[in-house]
């Protein structure tokens, strides 16, 4: 029955909510659920409110777009990176009404726990997401429609939350989602005000890089100033591989061995000499030097975050984290290696954890969706009467008859 109802439902929707569903239904989410898990209990959640870095912005969006919300009577969120709402304000009755689907504070609706809602899909993609009364995964929820857009660390870019509208039919206007995704880069702009300046040694130019290679196959970077202003480009593919190459070895690089990492062939030392002098006139003299070649200011990456999430047994960050294979067009041996090495230590992850979930993010991504050994994995962990059984099924006999 679970499996014609979500048939049924799934014609004609959006791919991206189609993708939540499934996550939903292969983390085990009843459609029937009528609340959301309460991952915190009042005690813990003032403690968690207390830390978190978003209690500082909290007041300045109830301010700026809570009475909004009110108005229109609808409730505001604010939840954390895990999806445990941290802050829920509305008018008493709309609060009420909340209540009787668990949309209350402690309550936790990440995707995996609650199904397919707004706050929990921004999460699950980094991007903004909209989602209306049907495209909810579980039916108590259907009567509602909420707009969400994740909020951003603006020195590192690491998700902080979630900022979340949730209302009636009225919040089902391209002005809503414009109004949240104000209201989030208001709160980024804050916390970068409010964010200390850098202890600076002799030689530290008080900058960072923040550099994003995952499923990109053109880096995006971001030179941080230390005081929240922000300069942000997209490098071609070789100064892309550069960078990249560069970011993986702090102690620098001579000529030789970048050319090594970089060009299948002997590239030629003044091709290699032109793209540095190239790309330092891109991100400036103080931040990459010569002899050896290496960047003077601290990088952070969305790989490196991935490495140290695997590092400490954190695979659900990492997954989330994972936005696609190390920049995926790249011939160079130092990027293939570095791509090759994540892939593959992220996947014998993935084999090892018996999550059927994330398997499944795996298997649906277009990295993934071949991968024959993943998909026998998640068949030995869907029970039978899941909903997803079939179409794990059905993608086992189109590798096997793709092989024969």
């Amino acid at each position: 029955m679970a499996t014609a109802v979500m048939d049924n439902r799934s014609r004609g929707m959006r791919a991206e909510v189609a993708a939540s569903w499934e996550r939903s239904a292969a983390a085990g989410v009843d459609v029937t659920q009528r609340e959301a898990p309460i991952a915190l209990e009042t005690p813990d959640l003032r403690g968690q409110r207390e830390a978190h870095a978003l209690a500082r912005v909290f007041p300045l969006l109830d301010d700026v777009l809570g009475r909004e919300v009110r108005d229109c009577g609808a409730v505001m969120a604010l939840a954390d990176a895990e999806g445990t709402l941290l802050w829920v304000c509305g008018t008493p009755e709309r609060l009420r009404e909340a209540e009787r689907i668990g949309f209350v504070e402690g309550s936790n609706w990440d995707e995996r726990l609650a199904g397919t809602n707004a706050p929990g899909l921004a999460l699950a993609t980094g991007r903004d997401a909209i989602i209306t009364r049907d495209e909810h995964f579980r039916s108590a929820v259907r009567s509602w429609s909420c707009a969400a857009t994740p909020i951003h660390d603006p020195g590192t870019s690491r998700v902080l939350g979630v900022l979340d509208v949730t209302g009636g039919d009225a919040l089902v206007v391209p002005q809503t989602m414009a109004m949240v995704r104000a209201a989030a880069r208001l709160a980024e702009a804050e916390l970068a005000r409010q964010a200390p300046p850098p202890a600076r040694g002799d030689r530290d130019t008080g900058l960072r890089i923040v550099l994003e290679l995952l499923g990109h196959d053109e880096a995006l970077v971001s030179v941080d100033d230390g005081r929240g202003k922000l300069s942000r480009l997209r490098l071609s593919r070789r100064h892309s591989e550069i960078l990249a190459l560069l970011a993986c070895s702090p102690a620098g690089l001579s000529g030789d061995e970048l050319g090594v990492l970089l060009y299948e062939e002997d590239g030629g030392t003044s091709t290699l000499r032109a793209e540095l002098n190239r790309l330092r006139g891109l991100l400036g003299d103080e931040l990459l030097a010569s002899r050896p070649y290496r960047l003077t200011a601290p990088v952070t990456g969305d790989w490196l975050a991935v490495e140290a999430q695997l590092a400490a047994g954190d695979l659900r960050s990492a997954m989330r984290g994972y936005g696609g294979p190390v920049l995926p067009r790249s011939t160079a041996p130092g990027v293939v290696r570095l791509r090759e090495s994540l892939a593959a230590s992220l996947r014998q992850a993935l084999l090892r954890s018996g999550a059927p979930d994330l398997m499944s993010t795996w298997t649906r991504s277009g990295w993934g969706r071949d991968d024959y050994d993943m998909w026998l994995a998640q068949r030995s962990v869907v029970p039978a009467a899941s909903p997803m059984r079939a179409l794990v099924e059905g993608q086992i006999a189109r590798l096997d008859a793709d092989l024969l």
